[in-house]
Formats: structure tokens, C-alpha cells, sequence
């Protein structure tokens, strides 16, 4: 547990149910953006873990399958409180979304041919692209700290897969993967070598 000594179990559970509950009920773009509030709450704010660290989890939980946001929550929760902080992520990640579709569901009709609604979508289109912006420019900065031209080669490589060649992202995760364990083990038996 990251917080060793500062706080108790239960209000470490607590405070990553709030937290997580409330980023679910007031973030809308979807997993990227969620975890970019992730990101801010727990690494910026609260410090339980480094910047590293997440961007391993957010890497992790975009090649898992299902929604990114409950998997980074899984694996958040997990990291900070094992079984029961994963539990917590989960419930606090999903309670506002299931409940929130829930009731526009009754309301379908009317939201759908409401012209309000639809402007007030559209602007949050907008805003939604900036937080999405922000993602990339902060995931890729804390990237290109590094310095390692492994990283950039990986990240241009990625790009244009995917930006001018349209290929499908799964295999540019199976890619990315792939590269990880190969740097790995390579940095291994560098180590291992007198």
C-alpha cells in the first residue's frame, strides 16, 4: 500500500471510492479522459504513486480487454489496497455511469429530439477534445523525459501505424507489447553480465 502509515486501510478505501466515484459522475469522453483525472487525483494530488507507475498501469489496462476505465481502476485499486481497494475502484468507477444511463433511458425520447440537448453535446464534443489533447501531450512528455530513443522510434512508429498506414490499433498494442518484453529482457542480460 502506497500510503504506508498516513492513512488507515479504511480511509485509503474510503478516499479511493469518493475520489473515483467522483471523477466518474463528472468526466464524459470516456476512458482517456477519465484516466487522465485518474492521473491528476492520485499522482498529482494525493501522491500515492509516480508518474511511471501510472502510465504502466494506464498501458496495462489499455491492452486488457473491456473499458479502459475500469480496468485502470481494477489495477489502481489492486495497487493500493489489494483485493478490497480494487473492489472499491470498480464500485466507485461504474456506480455513476449505470446509474446515469439508467435514467436517460426513460428519457430517451425527448433528450434525442431535444435541440438543447444536442448543442449542449456538441459543446462538450469540444471540450472533450481538449482533455483528450491534454492526455497525449502529458503521457507524451512524461515520455519523451526519458530520453531514450527507443521511446521516440516507438512513439513515431505508432503514429504513423495508425495515423497514415490506418492500421488496427490491436496490433499496434501486440507491437508495443512485444517491444517492452524484448527492452526487458535485453536490459536483463545486460544486468546479468559481469
Amino acid at each position: 500500500m502506497p500510503v504506508e502509515g498516513s492513512l488507515s486501510k479504511r480511509a485509503t478505501l474510503g478516499k479511493l471510492f469518493v475520489s473515483l466515484l467522483y471523477i466518474s459522475a463528472f468526466t464524459f469522453g470516456g476512458g482517456f479522459v477519465i484516466v487522465t483525472f485518474m492521473r491528476k487525483k492520485f499522482v498529482d494530488d494525493l501522491h500515492w504513486i509516480d508518474e511511471r507507475e501510472m502510465l504502466d498501469l494506464i498501458a496495462l489496462a489499455q491492452s486488457c480487454p473491456g473499458a479502459m476505465a475500469i480496468n485502470t481502476a481494477i489495477l489502481l485499486g489492486w495497487r493500493m489496497a489489494g483485493f478490497p481497494g480494487m473492489l472499491v475502484s470498480v464500485l466507485g468507477t461504474a456506480i455513476p455511469p449505470v446509474v446515469i444511463i439508467t435514467v436517460l433511458s426513460f428519457f430517451y425520447d425527448a433528450f434525442a429530439a431535444n435541440p438543447w440537448v444536442a448543442l449542449a453535446l456538441k459543446g462538450m464534443q469540444a471540450g472533450v477534445a481538449a482533455v483528450f489533447l491534454d492526455v497525449v501531450c502529458s503521457m507524451g512528455a512524461s515520455l519523451v523525459k526519458g530520453r531514450s530513443w527507443l521511446n521516440y522510434a516507438i512513439m513515431a512508429v505508432a503514429f504513423v501505424a495508425t495515423f497514415v498506414f490506418d492500421l488496427n490499433v490491436i496490433f499496434v498494442i501486440l507491437g508495443g507489447i512485444l517491444l517492452g518484453i524484448l527492452r526487458s529482457l535485453g536490459q536483463k542480460r545486460r544486468r546479468a553480465e559481469p
